[in-house]
């Protein structure tokens, strides 16, 4: 019920709020994918096996990248690989999902491919191919681009699995002082379209710690199975509410000031637009008992 409740949620408040961030020039849909393990006592939350003497279970999140919400959770015990929690993920032909090393599944990216969907997923160390051709990088600019080639695998496992053209581009990251090495299925994006979605990955990230430090989703007042994804999905259904409100409001919130002048707030009798848009302005008068805080849904 919770889950289905963030989902109608998402559906009508997410997408009619209209969050935007910086764009790319670029048709296709954006989703960011990546896990989270969330760690549990194993003598309490005896059902979430992970390792020996640990449990945990593991959140497989597909963020929208307008917004930065999650389009698709899958909540699975803490053993499951990155590349197998994501083979349930629906798939928007056109779109593009962009993914860290952990989902270098040939087989889930030809799935991918065989679906219309574009990728960016930085490739393992040990990929095996062959260079086909080297395209011209831009002179005079974007010099963190060091490569841009077409490839093909050449290792026999991962040819069965994608016998298709990749695109191959080296990154320079000048933030940790490494090179970032991704491939992709796009053929006709720039070079730096490729390498600027790459980084937009680090928004999942931030939300996984949004979710974590601001809503206390390490700590579980349950401890059934049902009761931890009732709390996780119930953690998804505010994040998805504080940032309604960040956006509708005109004062310029920080998510975590956000949160924490709400928790000051909660019981105060206060109109809740008027308060989000002037939040130092001194009230008065309580608003009238005629009106409703109705407004957010």
């Amino acid at each position: 019920m919770f889950r289905d409740y963030y989902y109608s949620l998402f559906h009508s408040l997410g997408q009619q709020v209209g969050f935007k961030q910086v764009k790319f020039r670029i048709k296709s849909k954006i989703f960011l994918l990546d896990a989270t393990t969330i760690s549990l006592c194993l003598s309490l939350f005896d059902w979430a096996k992970y390792k020996a003497a640990k449990g945990a279970v593991k959140m497989h999140t597909l963020l929208d990248y307008d917004g930065n919400l999650p389009a698709y959770v899958n909540i699975t015990n803490g053993k499951t690989a990155d590349n197998k929690g994501a083979y349930d993920i629906p798939l928007l032909k056109g779109s593009v999902i962009v993914a860290d090393r952990f989902y270098n599944d040939f087989y889930l990216l030809n799935i991918w491919d065989s679906s219309g969907v574009y990728f960016v997923v930085r490739h393992k160390e040990n990929i095996q191919y062959k260079v086909i051709k080297e395209n011209e990088l831009p002179d005079n600019r974007h010099q963190h681009l060091i490569k841009d080639e077409i490839i093909a695998l050449t290792g026999v496992q991962s040819k069965n699995k994608y016998s298709n053209k990749l695109r191959r581009v080296a990154i320079w990251d000048d933030k940790n002082e490494q090179v970032i090495e991704v491939i992709t299925n796009q053929m006709s994006w720039t070079a730096n379209t490729i390498s600027g979605l790459y980084k937009s990955r680090w928004q999942v990230e931030i939300f996984f710690r949004e979710i974590k430090q601001l809503l206390h989703i390490k700590s579980f007042i349950g401890i059934s199975q049902n009761a931890v994804m009732i709390q996780i999905w119930t953690a998804l259904i505010t994040i998805l509410v504080l940032k309604a409100l960040k956006a509708m409001a005109k004062f310029n919130w920080h998510l975590s000031n956000l949160v924490a002048f709400i928790r000051l707030n909660l019981f105060v009798k206060i109109e809740l637009m008027l308060w989000l848009d002037k939040p130092f302005e001194e009230i008065h008068d309580p608003p009238p008992q005629n009106q409703y805080q109705g407004i957010l849904f």
